[in-house]
């Protein structure tokens, strides 16, 4: 498919995720606003990109930020078309380990891991789908995970804050086409595993080796890998197809079949 003349927007763009989808936008013909927290995250990533990329400063959990970032969208690239919401991550105090228990989970660092992933999602939201209200068309997929869908073990904060995302997902796709027309859809991917800076302590050991709970992860994925941040590309560019126009408010795994293996 062909996404040119189409501006797409992408937080957490600097991150493994963000940067793979960044790129599948670009490889489509997109213009591609690349978010991170800072200019030089963003640099870097637009650097491992080809095609018309825009490395832009923002923090999504402040209003600010974001329509300081809108701003130099539509300077440089124009209206918004397609917004995914890719920015999140998670933190260890907001998840339980050998070391702390439920009981002493940090309720600051829950809040945290809420903030980022959930309403860092929200705000974007508001801020750049304000465009595909006005011309009532646009596309926004947000990035959701499977511990949103499958409560795991240990990520307390970030399982609830994913669910949370799931459920806005729905509830937006709703509103905005109750309110503003059929012409604006909003889906989420819920990746299975994948290896990042956020999930690489629980992952790898210090040395590089399978930690058990990687271990666990893997013999109960049928396709007995870890995803790629490529593998995410084919569904992205389903849910912006138009020929996906009658899909909104879903949520897609990208598992490599561990959502539907029930270990026996």
């Amino acid at each position: 498919m062909t996404l040119s003349e189409q501006v797409a927007v992408i937080t957490g763009g600097s991150g493994i995720l963000g940067r793979g989808m960044a790129a599948t936008l670009a490889a489509a013909g997109a213009r591609v606003a690349v978010l991170g927290r800072s200019l030089e995250t963003a640099q870097k990533a637009c650097a491992e990109i080809e095609g018309q990329v825009l490395p832009v400063a923002c923090d999504v959990l402040s209003l600010e930020s974001l329509h300081a970032a809108s701003e130099t969208i539509h300077r440089h690239l124009g209206s918004i078309d397609i917004l995914v919401n890719s920015a999140g991550g998670n933190n260890p105090a907001a998840s339980t380990s050998a070391g702390r228990s439920f009981f002493q989970v940090d309720a600051v660092a829950l809040q945290g891991v809420m903030n980022l992933n959930f309403l860092g999602t929200v705000q974007a939201c508001q801020v750049f789908g304000l465009d595909m209200v006005e011309r009532k068309q646009g596309n926004i997929v947000n990035i959701a995970s499977m511990s949103a869908l499958r409560p795991l073990t240990r990520v307390l904060g970030y399982g609830a804050a994913k669910a949370a995302v799931v459920n806005f997902t729905q509830w937006l796709a709703v509103h905005l086409a109750q309110e503003y027309g059929p012409g604006i859809r909003v889906n989420a991917i819920a990746p299975g595993f994948f290896l990042t800076e956020q999930n690489r302590y629980l992952m790898l050991k210090p040395e590089g080796s399978l930690t058990p709970r990687a271990e666990t992860i893997l013999s109960h994925t049928p396709l007995n890998r870890f995803g790629e941040s490529t593998d995410l590309s084919s569904t992205l560019l389903w849910l912006l197809d138009p020929a996906s126009r009658f899909i909104s408010g879903t949520v897609v795994p990208v598992d490599g079949g561990f959502a539907a293996f029930a270990g026996v």
